[in-house]
Parts: C-alpha cells; sequence; structure tokens
C-alpha cells in the first residue's frame, strides 16, 4: 500500500494535464488508449483531437466509412488501431445497442483490445480494480523491486502482471493506475530517469544496486526483415494516375502506387523486364525516370523498407483513372503522403 500511496500523492501533485483525463466517458478514454499505443502523448494528442470533432460519439465513428477513419488516422502508422476502432464501433453500436461494455472481461471482446487496454477502461471508467501493465507499469515495477525477468517473455509477461495485480489500490484502481504510468513516462524514463527527485528513491533496488540502465530486461529482438518497394508512379497528359487498394499485409485498405516489391535493390532494367511493369504500361510508349537515387528506409517495428518512386509519363490516359488533383482524399501510407508532399505533378 505505500508503493500506491506515494505514487497517488505524487500523481496528484505533477500529473500532466491531458484532454481524456477530464472525462470518465468509455468511448473517449477507449480512443484515446487506442491512439497511444505505440505513439507518444505529444504526436497522439493531435489526433485525438481530431478523432472527438469528427466523430463526437461512437454512434458518429460507426456511421464513417473504414476509408474515411484510415484518411483521419493517416501518419499515425499501425493502421491496424484505426481498422480494429472502426470495427468495434459498429459492433457495440449495431450488437450492443451503443451500450459501451463495462466489465473487464466484455471490453476484452472489442477487436484491438487486450489486457491493458481492458484494464485502463474498466478501471479509469467503471472503478474495476485490474491493473494495467504497460511499458511505462514494467519500467518501474523491474526497476523499483529489482526484477530481471524479461518483460517479453511469457513468465514475465504472468510475473508483471500478478504482482501489478497485488499492488493496486482496490478503492481508486483508475487513479492508481494512471499514477504508475505517468510516472514512468515522466520520472522513471527509459533514459535519464529522474532518480534524484523520485518519491520512491529511499526504497528503490535498482537505485540502490546502481541498476537502473539495466532494467528492465528484454530479450534479444527478432530480426529485421528488409523489403524493397518500386512504386510506379503514372503521370499522363491528362493529369490523372493510377492508385491501388492494398489487400493485405501492412497498410491494409490503404491505397498505393502499383507496385514492384523485391528481395533487393534494382535498376530501371530489371524493373522494365518485371510482369507487373508490362502488365501496366507499354515500355515502347513511356519515359522513366527515378524521383530521387537517395533511398532512406521507412523503419516499422520488425521491417525496414526500402522505397524506389519510378516516375512513367505515358500519353495513354484511358486506362488510369485518379485524378492527381483529388489524390490526396485518398488513405495513403506515410511514406506515400510524404512523396506526394514534394513531387510536382503538374
Amino acid at each position: 500500500m505505500k508503493f500506491s500511496n506515494q505514487l497517488t500523492v505524487w500523481y496528484l501533485h505533477n500529473k500532466r494535464d491531458l484532454p481524456w483525463r477530464a472525462t470518465k466517458n468509455p468511448y473517449y478514454i477507449w480512443l484515446s488508449e487506442i491512439i497511444l499505443q505505440q505513439t507518444r502523448v505529444d504526436q497522439g494528442m493531435a489526433y485525438y483531437f481530431k478523432f472527438v470533432e469528427q466523430f463526437p460519439s461512437i454512434f458518429d465513428l460507426a456511421a464513417a466509412s473504414e476509408e474515411t477513419v484510415l484518411k483521419l488516422w493517416q501518419g499515425l502508422g499501425y493502421y491496424s488501431r484505426a481498422r480494429n476502432l472502426h470495427f468495434s464501433a459498429k459492433y457495440v453500436v449495431n450488437e450492443l445497442q451503443g451500450e459501451f461494455p463495462s466489465k473487464y472481461k466484455e471490453l476484452l471482446n472489442l477487436k484491438g483490445v487486450g489486457d491493458y487496454t481492458a484494464s485502463a477502461i474498466a478501471s479509469i471508467c467503471f472503478n474495476e480494480p485490474t491493473a494495467v501493465v504497460d511499458g511505462n507499469v514494467y519500467r518501474v515495477l523491474s526497476r523499483y523491486f529489482g526484477i530481471d525477468t524479461p518483460i517479453n517473455s511469457s513468465n514475465g509477461i504472468k510475473e508483471f502482471k500478478q504482482l501489478a495485480q497485488a499492488l493496486i489500490n482496490t478503492k481508486i484502481p483508475g487513479t492508481h493506475n494512471q499514477a504508475v504510468m505517468e510516472f514512468g513516462a515522466t520520472v522513471c524514463k527509459p533514459q535519464n530517469a529522474d532518480c534524484n527527485n523520485c518519491p520512491l528513491n529511499n526504497s528503490c533496488v535498482a537505485l540502490s544496486k546502481s541498476i537502473i540502465k539495466t532494467l528492465p530486461v528484454k530479450e534479444k529482438k527478432l530480426k529485421i526483415r528488409k523489403r524493397y518497394f518500386n512504386y510506379l508512379v503514372i503521370k499522363t497528359k491528362n493529369k490523372t494516375t493510377q492508385l491501388v487498394k492494398r489487400e493485405k499485409g501492412i497498410w491494409l485498405n490503404m491505397y498505393q502506387f502499383p507496385l514492384v516489391e523485391t528481395d533487393k535493390p534494382i535498376n530501371q532494367q530489371e524493373l522494365i523486364e518485371h510482369s507487373t511493369f508490362n502488365e501496366l504500361v507499354d515500355f515502347n510508349t513511356v519515359t522513366i525516370k527515378l524521383h530521387t537515387k537517395s533511398v532512406k528506409p521507412h523503419k516499422l517495428s520488425h521491417q525496414h523498407i526500402y522505397t524506389k518512386f519510378w516516375i512513367i509519363e505515358t500519353p495513354n490516359s484511358l486506362k488510369f483513372r485518379h485524378s492527381w488533383s483529388d489524390i490526396k482524399k485518398y488513405p495513403v501510407p506515410v511514406l506515400i503522403d510524404n512523396f506526394l508532399n514534394e513531387f510536382n505533378y503538374n
């Protein structure tokens, strides 16, 4: 109880003024938690305001098209979050008559909601004593108690969840959970932890043993996969181009230029010999140039994507129906959005 009390007092005096802390509406809490998965608060804040403005209720979100939701989400990454958010909104409206689930176990039925998100909503909105365990909580608990069990191992996940549950203040579980997370985000940080001003520095095992920088422990990461994307950017005399909808993998249901994916970098000759290129255009009627020779990887959690944009100018515009003037209306991956922002297609 001492652990919880100290952090709660600290939290009440030092918490950041965040918009979702001014409400217990489960729709808004759920929205904020989904946005903040894999996203920093400073980046996610703008998206939270955009979603609340455009979809003030879960009914508004459920009534929107998936394309509209993806477009609003554009640039935030991990797009499965947006698709799951939209799917679950429709589920709540259509199957639960708009009544948001109020129990931890019921919340787990929402697509895209796991233990952490269900615990956060249940404790903050409905006062259910279910402990949250996220990256901040792992870090605080591993350091304070000196635990070196890998946090991404099955044993570690179980051990830290049990410990977090044992520590929770059952009278104010929502405040307790937010206190531990806020403390990890602002004081017990991954780098440069503020141990001098830590309210727990007299009883922290990691500090007493000078092992702050070695905790928490993570098992070795998966090997990074390298992928090579060659986008075929059609540019016709009538200012049209071609977009296609992704049907699998990353960026599902978002739009992109026709894609040639290879297992290594390719040159122009190799490109024009590829079947996808020949199905799209007649080599004898087009001119080809590379947008830029420098290729910087687009880094995702377990893969690096090396992208080239091949500009293909053709007089034939009959089969290319997307107007350049409308292209910004479509939800696209951020690397394509960056290209569009710098490319002169007039």
